[in-house]
């Protein structure tokens, strides 16, 4: 364990550059003193690295040294081929070239671990867009993840959801991400960072122009709490409902995820008749009448008073369509 985080210290050196202790520490999951006792022993095993203090120090290795400690284990070489995603890496134009590079792989791989990565490549397959979602338009894919690799700015076009619905604006893009199937662009835009729907620009120029990344921006960190800060936007209030047996067990391929996760939480011992009561987030009004029809008869909506009303207003007006007076 401890000879492969030695390595795994040296690659990340090699393929990063200068990382402090603590970095190292947070990326391989250690204490900083373990850290600080790796570093001894690659010091004693005569590894040219060196280290600075200062809010600008860290470890580094010496200029043009390179560990040929690059050896794949079974595992390792297994999981390459779940990583790939044939569908966005064709979106990304690199399609061919990730095929390519599978190809290249597999014949420098020993046979033993050639034919274990096969083998995973035969059996599992990852689709990740979503059930029943049209694809997205996604034109100036190729261009932006060009844009985001060569830093530089951006002149779009963009539709958003108030008004005005279309507008211009200058970007400083720093990465893209796909979720669920859909693509994202990070930008900064007038000194903030956002994040804009790729399928969303309706025209793209990319500018001669060059912009500087903010200093430590990590798009995975970011990215974690733009998702945590939007889930929080979409809870309006709280709906409290009882459902029954049968609801509560269909209530994970009906709603949200997070109104499912929400009602496993605060589920409440069944009552006489069997039914669960639960507590659960709710966007507004209307997206929770859209979420409880689903589940038909297996409902009934405790509070708020005004969706309960709107629930009933609507059944009524169904029974009074399908079968009038």
């Amino acid at each position: 364990m401890r000879a492969s985080r030695l390595v795994s210290i040296l690659l990340l050196l090699q393929t990063r550059g200068r990382m402090t202790a603590q970095d190292l520490a947070e990326r391989l999951e250690v204490s900083v003193r373990t850290i600080y006792r790796d570093v001894e022993s690659l010091h004693a095993a005569g590894i040219p690295l060196y280290g600075d203090a200062g809010p600008k120090g860290g470890y580094q290795l010496l200029d043009g040294y390179r560990t040929r400690l690059t050896g794949l284990t079974s595992d390792e070489a297994e999981s390459l081929f779940l990583a790939g995603l044939p569908g966005p890496a064709a979106e990304l134009g690199l399609g061919a070239v990730v095929t390519a590079a599978q190809l290249k792989l597999m014949a420098a791989l020993p046979v033993e671990l050639r034919d274990r990565a096969g083998r995973i490549q035969e059996r599992f397959h990852l689709d990740a867009p979503t059930w029943y979602r049209d694809p997205e338009p996604v034109t100036f894919l190729p261009a932006v993840a060009e844009a985001v690799w060569n830093e530089r700015r951006l002149q779009v076009r963009y539709r958003r959801w108030k008004a005005p619905q279309e507008v211009d604006r200058v970007l400083d893009p720093y990465g893209l991400v796909i979720k669920a199937g859909r693509w994202y662009l990070v930008a900064g835009c007038g000194g903030d960072t956002r994040t804009y729907r790729m399928s969303q620009i309706l025209d793209l120029h990319q500018s001669q122009e060059t912009f500087a990344r903010p200093t430590g921006f990590d798009l995975a960190v970011y990215w974690q709490g733009y998702l945590a800060e939007f889930e929080a936007r979409l809870r309006w209030g709280e709906a409290v409902v009882r459902l029954s047996p049968h609801g509560l067990a269909r209530l994970s391929d009906l709603v949200t995820p997070g109104m499912a996760a929400a009602a496993r939480d605060s589920a409440e011992p069944q009552d006489a008749e069997g039914w669960t009561r639960v507590t659960v987030p709710i966007e507004s009004i209307e997206h929770a009448l859209g979420e409880f029809l689903r589940l038909g008869v297996d409902v009934e909506v405790l509070a708020p008073a005004e969706l309960r009303e709107r629930l009933a207003t609507t059944v009524d007006t169904l029974a009074r369509r399908y079968h009038p007076t």
